[in-house]
């Protein structure tokens, strides 16, 4: 049942500007409580257990998928019904709730730290079984980037990323160092190696032919030295 607008706290400015909007309760706007289609319990699929086969589930007849009662869609905030809300990407809610009519500046800003970790193209209702792990860690990331812990710890956080994304994301974690964070990234793309301001190299291999520390210094000292398979590919990437 999660998904990026539950998962980041995003739903629950949404929920008090819609019940705001409408003079009504906020539980209505969550579909795992007073909103919720009574059919398929908020859920948008019905399963069926199928035995010895593998169960199966279907769009709920009643609700067609959008887990809310008919009488809760009545209700609108900037044109727009609870299930459309959900259904637009980071991008357009960024925009959505940005401005207008709409403009709730609590939804506003977990947005924008949702597209900072390059992830305006996810919906906000997509169920979180649905991503990848980088995906993930980057949702992880948007959470708690407004927290006041020391260290990000990320591991392949580029995973499934456009390289356009990656410079991006390379943008985001050179902001966090630069308000005082370490960040450190297990990370085998080229681009984030060449942009990283310590490389700690594992090897000579990989899997049971490595573990062993084999280089340790700064990217321009890797490409220089060559003596890694890394530095090898990293010394071709950047054209050295």
């Amino acid at each position: 049942r999660s998904n990026p607008a539950t998962y980041t706290g995003l739903l629950e400015p949404v929920r008090k500007a819609f019940a705001k909007a409408n003079g009504v309760k906020p539980a209505l706007f969550s579909a795992n409580s007073e909103g919720a289609c009574p059919t398929c319990n908020g859920a948008g699929v019905v399963y069926v257990d199928l035995g010895m086969m593998a169960g199966v589930d279907t769009p709920c007849e009643d609700c067609e998928g959008k887990r809310f009662q008919a009488s809760v869609l009545e209700y609108h905030l900037g044109g727009r019904d609870i299930s459309e809300v959900l259904a637009m990407s980071v991008t357009e809610a960024e925009e959505f709730f940005g401005t207008g009519e709409a403009r709730t500046p609590a939804a506003h800003r977990i947005l924008e730290r949702l597209a900072d970790v390059g992830l305006g193209y996810l919906t906000l209702g997509q169920p979180l079984t649905t991503l990848s792990g980088g995906e993930r860690q980057r949702l992880k990331l948007a959470t708690h980037m407004g927290d006041k812990g020391g260290i990000y710890l990320l591991d392949e956080p580029t995973t499934g990323l456009h390289l356009a994304d990656v410079e991006q994301l390379l943008g985001l974690l050179d902001r966090l160092v630069d308000s005082g964070k370490s960040v450190v990234v297990i990370e085998h793309h080229q681009a984030v190696m060449a942009h990283a301001d310590w490389i700690i190299d594992l090897g000579p291999g990989a899997g049971h032919d490595g573990g062993r520390i084999v280089f340790e210094g700064t990217p321009a000292d890797l490409v220089a030295a060559r003596s890694t398979l890394t530095g090898e590919h990293l010394a071709a990437y950047v054209g050295a």
